[in-house]
This record gives C-alpha cells, sequence and structure tokens, in this order.
C-alpha cells in the first residue's frame, strides 16, 4: 500500500471507531438506571455492571465479564493497588480488589471513551477523556471542560501529562492547554509548520506528551513532528532534520536517556540526543504504523505495531511476537506493568498477559477479570 492510501485506512479507521463510540452512546444512554442517590456530588453510580453485551469485534480473551464492546484503550494502577482500564466507548471500570466494576459518573455519558489516565502526586487519579477532564479523590469525580476553558469545539482530551511541578498538559484537537486545577489556559506553540502536512485528524490535534528527565516537554503534533519545550524556548524536530515521519504520536525517555519517538508513517526511531535511529527504515523492524511504548521493570522497551505485532527491545536485539506466540491479534492497543511485575496487553479482541514466554488470557492469572 502507498502512504495515502494508508493514510486513507488509518482515517477511516479512527472514523469509524468514532462512530462505533457515538452509536453505542446513544444506545446506552437509552437504558435508565437508578441513581444511587441525590447528591450533588458528580457521581452518581458505582454498581458492577454484569452484562454479556454484543462486542464490536469477536473477544477471544476476556473483556472484563462482557464490561468491554469493542477495547480497553489504557490501563493504571493507582498507590492503593487498584487498577483503571479506559475503554473506548464504555468510559471507565475499576477493580478496587474486591469487585471489578463501571463508573457512572453524573453529567458524563456513559459511552465516553478514555484515551489517558494518570495519578498525581496526592494519589488523585484523573482521566482524559472524550467528555474532557475527570478526577476522582477517592470518594467523588468531579469533571472540567469547556465551561472551564478547555480548548476546541468537543471535550475530547487525547494528550494529558503532570509534569514535576505539578502542571497539567492537556492536548486536544485545538492545541494545548494548562490546567491549574481549575481552568484551562491555552498554551500557544510556535507558528511553524512542515511542508504540505499530512495530518490523521487536525493538524492542531496534540496525541501526547513526554517530560524527560531534565525538565523538557516533549508535544507531539498531528502532522507537525514533534515540539521540545523548555524555558520559554522551543525546538521544532522533523523529517527534515531526522525525525522519521512527521505523524509522531508516542515517546518514551528510556532509563539511558534515549527518547524512543513512534509514528503512523514512519514506524520507530530512537533519538540520544544529537541523532535519530530510524529503525524502520533500516529494515530492522517491521510496521509503519507504531505506538504504545513501555519499559518494563527489566529495562525492556516494548512497543507496538499495526497489524505486525508487539515488539520487545532488550538492549541488543529486537524480539517479535505475534499470533503465533498467544496473542489474539496483531493489533495491540496498549501495554503496562503492574505491581507485581505482570505485564499486560489490551487488544482489539481482549486482554492478555504475557507469562515470560507466550501471550495467556489474562483470566487465567487473575480470575477477577473474567
Amino acid at each position: 500500500m502507498t502512504k495515502i492510501e494508508i493514510k486513507k485506512t488509518i482515517i477511516l479507521r479512527n472514523i469509524i471507531l468514532i462512530l462505533l463510540t457515538l452509536h453505542i452512546s446513544s444506545c446506552t444512554g437509552q437504558v435508565k438506571e437508578k441513581p444511587a442517590n441525590d447528591s450533588t456530588e458528580n457521581i452518581i453510580n458505582t454498581q458492577p455492571l454484569i452484562i454479556r453485551q454484543n462486542t464490536t469485534f469477536p473477544q477471544i480473551h476476556t473483556n472484563l465479564n462482557g464490561m468491554v464492546r469493542e477495547f480497553v484503550r489504557t490501563m493504571h494502577q493507582d498507590k492503593k493497588g487498584n487498577y483503571w482500564f479506559g475503554t473506548n466507548g464504555n468510559g471507565i471500570i475499576r477493580y478496587d480488589g474486591q469487585k471489578l466494576q463501571t463508573i457512572t459518573i453524573k453529567g458524563v455519558h456513559p459511552g465516553m471513551r478514555v484515551l489517558e489516565i494518570v495519578e498525581d502526586k496526592t494519589g488523585n487519579v484523573w482521566f482524559g477523556t472524550s467528555d474532557g477532564l475527570i478526577k476522582y479523590d477517592g470518594e467523588k469525580f468531579s469533571t472540567y471542560s469547556k465551561k472551564e476553558g478547555l480548548l476546541g469545539n468537543d471535550e475530547e482530551i487525547w494528550g494529558l501529562i503532570i509534569d514535576k511541578n505539578g502542571l497539567f498538559w492537556v492536548g486536544t484537537m485545538e492545541g494545548v492547554c494548562h490546567f491549574d486545577g481549575e481552568k484551562f489556559t491555552p498554551f500557544v506553540l510556535p507558528n511553524k509548520t512542515v511542508k504540505n502536512p499530512e495530518p490523521i485528524l487536525s493538524i492542531k490535534r496534540i496525541p501526547s506528551f513526554l517530560e524527560d528527565k531534565v525538565g523538557n516537554i516533549w508535544i507531539n503534533n498531528d502532522g507537525n513532528g514533534v515540539f521540545k519545550y523548555r524555558n520559554g524556548e522551543f525546538m521544532h524536530f522533523t523529517t527534515e532534520n531526522g525525525l522519521t515521519d512527521n505523524n509522531a504520536a508516542f515517546a518514551l525517555e528510556d532509563k539511558k536517556g534515549n527518547l524512543w519517538i513512534s509514528s503512523y508513517f514512519g514506524g520507530v526511531s530512537k533519538f540520544d540526543g544529537t541523532n535519530f535511529i530510524n529503525y524502520t527504515k533500516d529494515g530492522i523492524v517491521e510496521g509503519i504504523e507504531t505506538a504504545s511504548f513501555y519499559e518494563d521493570s527489566k529495562g525492556n522497551i516494548w512497543f507496538t505495531a499495526e497489524n505486525v505485532g508487539v515488539y520487545k527491545y532488550d538492549g541488543a536485539k529486537f524480539t517479535l511476537y505475534t499470533t503465533e506466540n498467544g496473542l489474539t491479534t496483531n493489533g495491540v492497543q496498549c501495554i503496562f506493568e503492574d505491581n507485581k511485575g505482570q505485564l499486560w496487553f489490551t487488544t482489539w479482541q481482549g486482554i492478555c498477559i504475557f507469562d515470560g514466554k507466550k501471550f495467556v488470557n489474562a483470566n487465567l492469572i487473575e480470575p477477577w477479570t473474567n
């Protein structure tokens, strides 16, 4: 396939997923739920949702007792040990050690997408969603969106980090905001654009951020490369100065200080502070659409390659894992290591755990996910 054909495929896939989410949301909204209380707090119900709903894709591995219709986009385990699952179209799911439950929040559609989950220094858990920014303080949920100044015609948050100073960086379809705990403030990027940009959704969209060890903020820009920011100064990385592809998606800084960058059309590359090594273009790894970097507790770098599988880099070589190693599909959404050292992989067809050699259905290791 040509780059144009691949781009059309990716855009069509994203549009289909968004439309599916909207359809599921409208159907879900027809189900009337009895509120647990009439409090003004921004939470209605956290009772377990035990249903075997129809799924968009065949769920070969667990889909959390039928709670996930499509797939889990992101995972987090908080300081108390709670597991949080951010889904594509089924909102937030939590396991608190006793029960697995779908969270229902007042004013938030149950069919929302959850794209990011982060935790602040005091233990508050924050969710970047299609309904704005949501905070859980251990007792109640609070929502922040357009009325607090969130950029964009919609309320969807794509990128979210909390830097070392406690400042929130929020990426939307319309750019970057800072959040101080109460309101959003626009953060203006330099007026620099690559020649003939080819964004997936919007040239202003910010899919992700990274703060490195010295405090630089790396801002991935849909179709417009990567901006590095520090103390009021910017540096713009594009294909003209070594970036593998201007459609940068995600980034990771490893324990050695190397910056790994994934992209939609250029695969994966590593930046050592001076030079880029383009592993995909050099023919070392396959798959031009890469994402979901994760460095495990042993120092292995993991990332996904759409329709190819999952790669592990141990510092010397790359190892590719595919359906032959137990994956239900070579399309993986999220990689996450829990407090037990277990590596979780969420896919289009359920959730699995890597046992050191192969991928197995998560419910075989963690029965509560069944």
